[in-house]
């Protein structure tokens, strides 16, 4: 079933679990998601970057495919459609197109001005029934097509790239996340040295001290680590203790896709019969999708909390 994210992840936050978010980007993508968290009997939300949107030609798209394979797929555990690192007009769309929750970046704006616009789509969106996560702060680099400056983005900074987002990994400023807390969202991310698509083998690793002071400023609100792959697992579990109740996941995901398809390429499974079927030669990756899932759900101990 669908439904907003908020219940998910304060049950997450009070309970000490996270649950993950999986960005999708076709069908396969979002079968292998969905088989697996009602495998495991856990909440699960399905993220959708602008980026993806636009490949899966638009909102309205991606919110009926979803929401036919949920009944298809006889799908009972909670499932969330979340818009990632939305602008304010995709905020919009994805409002309009029938998504249960969005994700405002205004990370090209002054903070005053994005406070202004997170006002507003907190409004709307729970005028429409809908969860709401938010950004201020300060990160570099590029998300889908969109330059940030470094100074006014998410609260602090999460770096490295995302879906074409290249950042710089600043950390959060407690205050500006209290201010944004303020403002009703139901969830917020907070920079703490995460960052997009790999990490290199210099990163020093999270910054435990910003997160335990933005934690105690924003109380039960739970809080959100992009940038879930390639933190170790005692970094994520103390993350969770410290008010970590939404794990962002994508590139792991991407990788293994890449992975599995090039092994069965290389090894000319694809000239094999039918294998060139893009039902065979998809399957695969989406298999190493679903072992990437279910092994991330299992860390951040969201099974069986549906």
């Amino acid at each position: 079933m669908l439904v907003t994210a908020k219940e998910m992840l304060d049950k997450a936050k009070a309970g000490h679990y996270a649950v993950g978010h999986f960005n999708i980007n076709n069908l396969e993508w979002t079968k292998s998601i969905l088989a697996v968290a009602q495998e495991l009997n856990s909440p699960v939300i399905l993220g959708v970057s602008e980026g993806a949107g636009k490949y899966m030609t638009g909102y309205k798209t991606v919110a009926a495919m979803v929401k036919a394979m949920i009944e298809e797929m006889g799908i009972t555990v909670p499932v969330a459609l979340h818009l990632d690192h939305g602008s304010y007009e995709g905020c919009k769309k994805c409002i309009e197109a029938g998504f249960s929750s969005i994700m405002f970046d205004g990370s090209h704006l002054p903070i005053e001005e994005n406070i202004e616009k997170t006002k507003e789509l907190v409004k709307l969106a729970h005028e429409n029934g809908m969860s709401i996560e938010a950004e201020v702060g300060s990160i570099g680099g590029e998300e889908d097509g969109v330059i940030g400056a470094g100074e006014f983005a998410d609260v602090g900074s999460i770096g490295g790239e995302e879906d074409g987002v290249i950042g710089a990994g600043e950390f959060a400023d407690p205050e500006e996340c209290k201010k944004i807390a303020d403002l009703g969202v139901d969830f917020l991310a907070a920079g703490i040295g995460n960052i997009h698509g790999k990490y290199p083998a210099n990163w020093p690793g999270l910054n435990f001290d910003v997160l335990a002071k933005v934690q105690e400023k924003t109380g039960t609100l739970p809080l959100v680590l992009h940038g879930g792959t390639g933190i170790p697992a005692d970094m994520i579990k103390k993350a969770i203790t410290l008010g970590v109740s939404k794990i962002n996941v994508n590139t792991e995901c991407q990788l293994a896709f890449a992975d599995a398809t090039r092994k069965y390429i290389e090894a000319g499974k694809d000239l094999e019969g039918k294998g060139f079927d893009p039902r065979k030669l998809l399957a695969p990756g989406a298999e190493a999708i679903k072992d990437t899932v279910r092994e991330k759900i299992e860390l951040f101990g969201s099974a069986n909390k549906a």
